[in-house]
């Protein structure tokens, strides 16, 4: 090396995908209204391509065992938090004993919100179902009493007051995605929308 050259200077900001802002807050954006999802009501369902059917009643669902991720989330509206804490269930112990051959899913939420994902985003300790934040239940706002967390997607990805999956053989877009969002939504590449 040269005498005097020390190399390119490092930043010592956090690591955000490419046109993502930092907050420190969590902002609430809602296609539409917050529903109202009763504990005593709330189910989680399950459906294979084959037609089988898994339920969870809220006793049934909190019972299973326990994960608390700590990851970073990303929404399509620029804004990043890092460090985000959440405690629910892993897909891969809902997926547990699911004979399928499904390679995606269609997600469905209290309120009619829909959203796709491939099978495999859901897998190998990459998405939950998760009902508590930052040590508190989840707030309806933010998707109480249980929404998906798929961390390494953008966060509509992530739907909110969720209440089942469906596999499918064929992909099918969701809410977002027919309305000319990204079918895939990675942040890192910038998948905002379709042509992204």
């Amino acid at each position: 090396m040269s005498p005097g050259f020390q190399g390119r200077r490092r930043s010592s900001g956090p690591a955000l995908p490419p046109g993502q802002y930092l907050t420190e807050d969590f902002p609430v954006l809602s296609a539409g209204p917050t529903p109202k999802v009763p504990l005593d009501t709330w189910e989680f369902v399950l459906g294979a391509e084959s037609g089988a059917e898994f339920r969870w009643s809220w006793p049934e669902f909190t019972g299973l065992p326990q994960e608390t991720p700590t990851v970073d989330i990303h929404c399509v509206t620029r804004w990043s938090k890092l460090g985000t804490s959440w405690q629910g269930v892993s897909l891969d112990a809902l997926l547990d004993g699911v004979d399928t051959a499904a390679r995606y899913a269609l997600v469905h939420s209290y309120g009619g919100y829909t959203t796709n994902l491939p099978l495999d985003d859901l897998r190998g300790g990459r998405a939950w179902v998760v009902h508590t934040y930052d040590g508190a239940p989840l707030p309806a706002a933010h998707g109480g009493p249980a929404r998906l967390l798929v961390p390494h997607l953008y966060l509509w990805k992530s739907a909110k007051w969720v209440r089942g999956i469906r596999l499918l053989v064929d992909d099918q877009p969701g809410f977002w995605e027919t309305a000319g969002y990204h079918d895939y939504g990675d942040p890192w590449r910038e998948q905002r929308y379709q042509g992204d």
